[in-house]
């Protein structure tokens, strides 16, 4: 790790030279696939690890939790330090916790074991996703940055769905422990890359981090996941009374605490919860449209193998052939979205596509009947095209609307809208089966919020032309 990380500027203030300038794409779009990918690769293997260890279904599930709280918790601890210490220092740091992490998940002996190890690689992955865009926004000129972020962007989007399929590739020839094991390597080549070639920033020398500000924020975001979460996991049962007095008892302490800890940081410089970005119209638009639109999109997409497997009875090969349209969309969208950021404006650039997604959603709610492939296929292409419309200029507002001494934590603002909406939209869909059941009419209702979360993030964006 270089000792100059944060001591001198960047000898080129506006990107870095072309040879370089690609090694540093090239680590940062590696060590992003890792950490996204990361989050969901462990799903399928869930059965087999609850086996293994002898274990109960709900115990297995804290071994997705654990990583998905840790990353949330601390995004924004870990983009503070970045703003203090240098983003390259931060995302080599946090790349090096990753793939030591890996390594003890692959030997982990207990599920208690295994969870801490993925709670471990959770605080890795925060490090990495905190700090990427502002990494990027240092790689590349501001000539060249909206498709930089196009590309950030599709590599993000490609890995958000791509968990399940690679897990099944590698637990089709070897055990669960081996999705760790193949990570290793990759993690390593990554940290000798960005090494060399990830730009220095200069330290913007704010105040140390407040462990009880690091406390606050992560007490907030793990009180709103498990308090979600549970309102999400009710089942219909008489136990149900329970679980919403547990549910709201959690939810009212993430208020609480919430209350407290933003109090706090309004009397801050440089708040750890930046609440000084949030003063920015066009950053706070930004930030609501990304939080409905990940809901949106991720309440469609946990619906789909539902819709697909058991609504219609297709087979898993032509099922997932089928949801590949609305990634590949995204993928073909993307660096066309990056190439109009220059001559659209990225609020009606967004709302036109958060528009077209639910459109496309709708459509999905509204299916004949009996649908055949093509009916299916050109409705998830079309909310594909239009997410892909709106997440490269999004992103792009979100990391220019701040002042590049903050770029830290508009970085790590931007994971945590995404998180935050993937985690909401996942809730929203638990609690819509709870209540009208898979065959009851919960797949319609399901598509049709979705579609309904998507129009109001294209008033969020449509609003930021104004702002």
């Amino acid at each position: 790790m270089q000792k100059n990380d944060t001591a001198a500027p960047s000898p080129l203030p506006d990107g870095l030279p072309a040879p370089q300038r690609t090694w540093a794409m090239a680590a940062i779009i590696l060590g992003i696939s890792l950490s996204v990918l990361d989050a969901t690769i462990v799903n399928l293997a869930l059965p087999d690890i609850t086996r293994d260890f002898g274990a109960s279904a709900s115990a297995a599930v804290w071994v997705v939790n654990a990583y998905q709280l840790a990353t949330l918790g601390l995004l924004l601890p870990c983009a503070h330090l970045g703003d203090r210490f240098g983003y390259k220092r931060v995302y080599l740091t946090g790349l090096l916790v990753f793939t030591c992490a890996s390594l003890l998940c692959a030997v982990a002996s207990s599920l208690p074991m295994l969870a801490a190890a993925r709670a471990l690689q959770g605080l890795g992955a925060a490090g990495m996703m905190s700090v990427n865009s502002a990494l990027v926004r240092l790689t590349f000129p501001s000539r060249m940055l909206g498709r930089a972020i196009a590309l950030n962007s599709v590599v993000v989007a490609a890995a958000s769905v791509a968990g399940p399929t690679f897990a099944a590739l590698v637990l089709s020839v070897a055990s669960w422990p081996w999705l760790f094991v193949v990570q290793l390597p990759f993690g390593l080549l990554v940290w000798l890359l960005g090494r060399r070639s990830l730009p220095a920033s200069v330290s913007t020398g704010g105040a140390p981090l407040s462990p009880l500000d690091v406390a606050l924020n992560m007490a907030m975001f793990v009180l709103l996941f498990l308090g979600a979460d549970t309102l999400g996991a009710r089942s219909g049962g008489a136990a149900d009374a329970g679980k919403l007095l547990l549910a709201a008892g959690l939810l009212v302490g993430a208020v609480a605490v919430g209350w407290f800890y933003l109090r706090r940081q309004k009397r801050e410089a440089t708040p750890l919860f930046p609440v000084d970005l949030l003063r920015i119209p066009v950053f706070a638009l930004s930030m609501c449209t990304s939080i409905t639109a990940f809901a949106a999109q991720t309440l469609a997409f946990v619906c789909l193998p539902f819709l697909l497997l058991e609504g219609q009875g297709r087979g898993h090969l032509e099922a997932g052939l089928l949801i590949t349209a609305w990634p590949a969309a995204i993928v073909l969208t993307a660096p066309v979205a990056g190439r109009l950021i220059a001559r659209v404006p990225g609020g009606l650039l967004g709302g036109i596509g958060l528009a077209t997604m639910a459109t496309g959603l709708a459509l999905l709610a509204l299916l004949p009947q009996h649908p055949t492939a093509l009916d299916l296929a050109w409705r998830l292409a079309l909310c594909g095209i239009g997410f892909g419309l709106f997440q490269s200029p999004n992103n792009h507002t979100i990391v220019t609307s701040a002042p590049l001494a903050r770029a830290g934590a508009a970085s790590g603002m931007l994971g945590t809208a995404r998180l935050t909406g993937q985690s909401l939209g996942a809730v929203i869909l638990g609690v819509i089966f709870s209540v009208a059941g898979v065959h009851g009419g919960g797949l319609e209702i399901a598509f049709g919020l979705a579609a309904a979360l998507a129009a109001g993030s294209a008033v969020f964006s449509l609003l930021r032309v104004r702002a």
